[in-house]
């Protein structure tokens, strides 16, 4: 494939993702010169599906790190597979050494590769897209680990050795802004913001993932999923995923026409709290 930002645009599109200019210039910038692309943004813009659809698009595999509250450096590079290292060690310390059991339990076919080694570790034609998918979510000090990860792409196990990535991995960073991230991972990256799109553009995401959808239908959708999101102190505004569920639930329910009623029984694909939906009475909107 041709790498330009219009070509990249092109390519997300056959993949059912309307990608701007600015987006697809990040993306091939990324690919260029082989940095990460740190996105930020609001839940449910489309930041995870950038990596999802880039893969596609590279014909390659899609290596995933779901971050959270309280990940370690192990979990997101390796464990030892300490049950079948112990069966191991019953059945062969009749027959061999101390020494010899050690180096045969201590080997990779004993290691359970998490995200970031099986990225290091991948040998298919093409690199991965590694996708680090929340990095908020995660404290300072795995941050820390992931910044000395993505300088070199490498890891040191201490019973094998230092082992490089074959292929630098493509890499992809999401965050909410749940808290900041911090600056040295801003310097690693290149940086693109993703906020909600503009009625055209989610009419347009509408026709590509929703195609049933009649034209009417899918402008009354985004005017008022528009509206909601002008709304004062929500908690969580709908984002595109909620658009399109949304939609796909208008369409099960054979639904031709957004009336009061409609909206008060399909809200809960739109609104995610009590507190919103109690804010969007007291403004008559429910």
């Amino acid at each position: 494939m041709e790498l330009s930002p219009a070509a990249i645009m092109q390519a997300m599109e056959k993949e059912l993702y309307v990608a701007d200019e600015n987006l697809a210039t990040a993306v091939y910038l990324a690919l260029k010169l082989e940095k990460p692309l740190l996105i930020e943004g609001e839940p449910g813009c489309g930041k995870t599906e950038v990596a999802k659809v880039l893969s596609k698009m590279l014909g390659t595999e899609l290596i995933r790190l779901q971050c959270y509250e309280g990940i370690t450096a192990a979990q997101a590079l390796y464990e030892w597979d300490y049950p079948r290292q112990l069966l191991h060690i019953r059945l062969m310390e009749r027959s061999k050494s101390p020494e010899e059991i050690a180096s045969e339990i201590f080997s990779e076919k004993f290691l359970l590769k998490r995200p970031l080694l099986q990225a290091l570790l991948h040998d298919g034609p093409r690199p991965p897209v590694l996708l680090i998918d929340e990095i908020d979510r995660s404290d300072e000090e795995f941050e820390g680990f992931l910044l000395e990860f993505l300088a070199e792409f490498q890891v040191t196990i201490p019973e094998i050795g230092t082992i490089t990535a074959k292929r630098k991995p493509i890499v992809i960073i999401t965050s909410n802004r749940t808290r900041e991230v911090g600056d040295g991972l801003r310097r690693r990256c290149l940086y693109l913001y993703v906020t909600y799109p503009s009625a055209e553009k989610e009419k347009r995401i509408l026709s590509l993932k929703v195609p049933a959808l009649s034209e009417k239908l899918s402008s009354d959708v985004v005017e008022f999923v528009q509206r909601l999101r002008q709304v004062d102190d929500l908690s969580k505004k709908p984002g595109i995923s909620e658009t399109l569920d949304w939609a796909n639930a208008l369409m099960a329910l054979n639904i031709s026409e957004i009336t009061p009623d409609v909206i008060r029984s399909t809200m809960s694909c739109l609104i995610k709290s009590e507190d919103d939906s109690a804010r969007l009475r007291e403004l008559g909107i429910l």
